[in-house]
């Protein structure tokens, strides 16, 4: 994967434009401009893409077919600066007459191995509780209309945890 970069230009206020390597336009703001979204907002919807690929991608490949998903991410922030988050909720919503057992692999797949901005964030105070939601439609033969469950929690790593450094 390599290196990452982004430039950020401010345009008065506390508004910023940040220009990523791949050429895409992202702002920033606080509350009292409101712009444009929190960068705390954006780590949330980060985690939210990053999860999404790779439970969508996964679930292909176990042959599931979506009617809908969706996710949602929550976060709890510290009250005292700096104002990190402390607990990250992640539901997957996903719709359509899919295998349980399918849906919970590729979350716990995406938590655990493969989301990078989740596992970054699994590192630091933060605990990170990774869930579902199926929709099932009406007559589907692969489980209820309705169920949910969490699949795994992440975070956070205790300094034992962490492997030394070189």
């Amino acid at each position: 994967m390599g290196e990452k970069r982004i430039s950020l230009r401010h345009e008065g206020g506390l508004r910023f434009v940040a220009t990523t390597g791949s050429g895409h336009a992202v702002a920033v703001d606080n509350a009292i401009g409101n712009t444009a979204p929190r960068p705390t907002e954006l780590l949330l919807a980060a985690i939210a893409g990053c999860t999404a690929m790779d439970v969508v991608e996964i679930l292909g490949k176990k042959r599931q077919t979506l009617a809908g998903y969706a996710v949602e991410v929550s976060g709890t922030q510290r009250e005292t600066a700096p104002n990190v988050f402390t607990e990250i909720v992640v539901t997957h919503v996903v719709e359509g007459d899919v295998e349980t057992e399918a849906v919970r692999r590729s979350i716990e797949l995406s938590a655990t191995k493969y989301c990078t901005v989740s596992a970054q964030v699994a590192t630091g105070v933060a605990r990170v509780s990774h869930r579902y939601r199926i929709l099932r439609p009406t007559g589907a033969q692969r489980g209820p209309a309705e169920e949910s469950g969490e699949v795994v929690v992440t975070g956070p790593l205790k300094e034992l945890d962490r492997p030394p450094v070189a």
